[in-house]
């Protein structure tokens, strides 16, 4: 039977149980009602999913869809929040805004690119990249930016070669994906970007299908039932997906560690605890937390009947945190078997790119601890500036030293 609690004005976002927790508000509702009513911005009521295997569950479903041109509200752009805008088709390629067959369709386009197997077989190669950035740190003097030195480069890097995209031009679309990423901001900011990004995209896999490489995004090119939108859509997606979550996890990764420094003087002294330590790391942190469905028709989800043409919400750190699933869960606990993590999602969307974020992650971690024995936080750990304001978590800056 559910608790009789307050309904929430808005999703709870303020981060005041530390910087490493989710909101105490999110972890009252977890506790109290985990599928629990929620008033949106005009007054919608939706809802907000924060258990585990009310989560997974439905995440599997794919009755909750995941368009954003159905249902009372959908999430525009330029907010990232929900909010009663006019109901636009999704962008073409984007598959991760599409349901069944189009999801599909487009999806097992990529699927043998990023196999287990091809991942394991491009390991080798991301260690290489990994410890030349670490050669480029160590010849800087410290204090320094950790995710400007290192915890963007890496993933930046790696994926830019994997797609064929030149890294010459990263800084154009680092900013305009970092603005994407911005939590409020108006609509002209969020749509130069989104223009810029997409502009540039467009160019890219029209020239791949002209002139193919050896890449991922020519590859795609050569499926000529894929219009040159959906190419640069999906070169989108990945682009934005593939550097923006692995940089922030390395670099708050990094903080959460250095703020436990049993667990961290644990990790140096045995690399076997490392595969363990960032599946951990990946469900204490729950980067990228909040994701919308919409319900198609009236339907049941933790005791509670979702009607038909709502919004519901899903927090996976609330998920990833809940003690139905994980025993004492605001804990981090390198020896844990964090096996069935939501942090890669679940269900038909769950990340394509999860094998080769976890080998970045291994590499970044191992490397960083290896090549830099006595790195410290440069700053008190209060002064760390938070991604707050982003819809992907993180710290905009991780000021840390070392001595020689």
């Amino acid at each position: 039977m559910t608790q009789t609690v307050p309904v929430p004005q808005g999703l709870p976002m303020e981060r005041d149980a530390g910087p490493f927790d989710p909101p105490r508000e999110i972890t009252r509702l977890r506790e109290a009602r985990p599928v629990s009513p929620m008033i949106f911005p005009d007054g919608h009521e939706g809802w907000l999913v924060t258990g585990y295997d009310e989560v997974r569950q439905m995440m599997a479903d794919t009755r909750f869809s995941s368009r954003q041109d159905i249902g009372i509200l959908h999430v525009p752009y330029e907010t990232g929040m929900p909010a009663p805008t006019e109901p636009s088709p999704p962008m073409p390629g984007m598959f991760v805004a599409m349901d069944p067959p189009d999801h599909g369709r487009l999806r097992k386009r990529l699927t043998g690119a990023f196999t287990v197997k091809r991942m394991k077989q491009l390991e080798e190669h991301i260690v290489e990249i990994t410890e030349r950035q670490l050669d480029a740190m160590a010849n800087l003097t410290p204090p320094i930016d950790l995710v400007k030195e290192f915890a963007l480069p890496v993933p930046s890097l790696v994926i830019c070669e994997l797609l064929g995209v030149p890294y010459e031009d990263r800084e154009s679309f680092q900013a305009n994906s970092a603005q994407l990423m911005v939590r409020d901001q108006t609509l002209e900011e969020k749509m130069a970007a989104f223009i810029g990004m997409n502009t540039f995209l467009t160019e890219l896999v029209t020239r791949k299908r002209e002139t193919p490489e050896d890449d991922i995004l020519s590859d795609l090119g050569r499926h000529e039932d894929l219009t040159i939108e959906e190419l640069a859509g999906a070169a989108f997606l990945l682009l934005l997906a593939g550097h923006e979550t692995t940089a922030n996890m390395l670099a708050l990764g990094t903080f959460a560690l250095l703020e436990h420094p049993e667990q961290l003087a644990e990790l140096r002294a045995d690399a076997e605890l490392l595969p363990g330590a960032v599946e951990e790391l990946l469900r204490y942190l729950s980067v990228a937390d909040i994701f919308f469905r919409y319900a198609t028709e009236d339907l049941e989800l933790g005791g509670e009947t979702i009607p038909a043409g709502s919004t519901v919400i899903i927090s996976l750190l609330a998920a990833n945190r809940d003690p139905r699933r994980f025993e004492n869960p605001d804990a981090l606990d390198l020896h844990r078997n964090a096996r069935g993590l939501l942090s890669f999602g679940h269900g038909i969307h769950q990340c394509l790119g999860q094998q080769l974020a976890r080998i970045e992650m291994r590499a970044g971690f191992e490397g960083l601890l290896r090549r830099f024995p006595t790195l410290a936080l440069a700053v008190p750990a209060e002064e760390v500036k938070l991604k707050t304001d982003m819809n992907i978590y993180g710290v905009h800056e991780l000021p840390v030293t070392w001595t020689a």
